[in-house]
């Protein structure tokens, strides 16, 4: 039957782009597409990093007029020691950036891999239409159907809808580590100068931020799973047009509550970590 099929084909739309956020989630950005992505950013990278250490000696020099008050101050062994320790630093952190980044970017995934394994759940949960909704729609007539194709197109549009947008978000968050990874280099050069080193420490912040996202939309998932593992109760005494209306809106309050909760990754980490 159409309505069947439309709200069978919809809960597979979501279970799909679930499917792929689980997948996307435990991939490491080396190994997304293959890598060939990955190779093109640290092409980039290398590139970049030749510009950064011209702009690391600006930054240092900038520095050093602004923090000094004269060259006399500058003659002081704590003081020559000091911008010499800021510089050796920040040439060290443009060089070995990117070897830094894989570091961080690991231990995150280590954390994913933590949170999934104490969970219990090596993938997410599929959705299904439970049978007595099945067989309420089998029982109606031609005319009591109407109003049934009418709920089942707008909540299997919604369904479709909101199954794009959660993995849609989850995709830039891999294009974010992809642009925090070629341009890496810039940013960090700003520590060679005391006045400049706070865009260093915004964008290690920031960076933190995005491989943390995906500890918060997995433990988004992982709730999801468990709501999903006991649909809406749903009441046989009702017409069937209320069974369906009433599955419907209560999948899509949690769907929603679980796509907010990716949209919304970036700030809820923010939040708990104060970046």
């Amino acid at each position: 039957m159409w309505i069947v099929d439309n709200l069978n084909h919809a809960l597979e739309t979501w279970n799909s782009a679930l499917e792929a956020l689980w997948g996307l989630l435990t991939q490491s950005p080396e190994a997304f597409r293959g890598g060939a992505i990955w190779g093109v950013m640290v092409t980039i990278h290398g590139a970049v990093q030749a510009i950064a250490l011209g702009l690391l000696v600006l930054f240092f020099v900038v520095g050093v007029m602004k923090t000094m008050g004269s060259f006399a101050e500058m003659k002081r062994p704590e003081a020559a020691l000091k911008v010499f320790i800021r510089f050796v630093i920040a040439r060290a952190a443009v060089t070995y950036g990117l070897d830094l980044m894989l570091a961080l970017m690991q231990v995150v995934q280590g954390l994913i891999s933590n949170i999934m394994s104490a969970s219990g759940l090596g993938a997410s949960s599929p959705s299904t239409l439970p049978g007595s909704i099945v067989d309420a729609i089998a029982e109606v007539g031609f005319f009591e159907s109407i109003p049934l194709w009418a709920v089942t197109l707008i909540g299997g549009l919604f369904i479709i809808i909101i199954s794009f947008i959660m993995i849609l978000s989850v995709y830039g968050r891999f294009f974010r580590i992809y642009l925090y990874t070629a341009i890496a280099p810039i940013p960090l050069a700003s520590f060679a100068g005391e006045p400049s080193q706070g865009v260093g420490k915004a964008f290690i912040k920031s960076y933190a931020a995005v491989l943390l996202e995906g500890a918060v939309i997995v433990l988004a998932c992982v709730i999801f799973s468990y709501f999903a593992s006991s649909p809406p109760p749903v009441s046989t005494s009702v017409a069937a047009v209320t069974m369906v209306w009433s599955y419907v809106g209560g999948f899509l309050f949690n769907a929603l509550i679980l796509v907010g909760c990716v949209k919304m990754a970036d700030r809820t980490v923010r939040e708990m970590m104060g970046l």
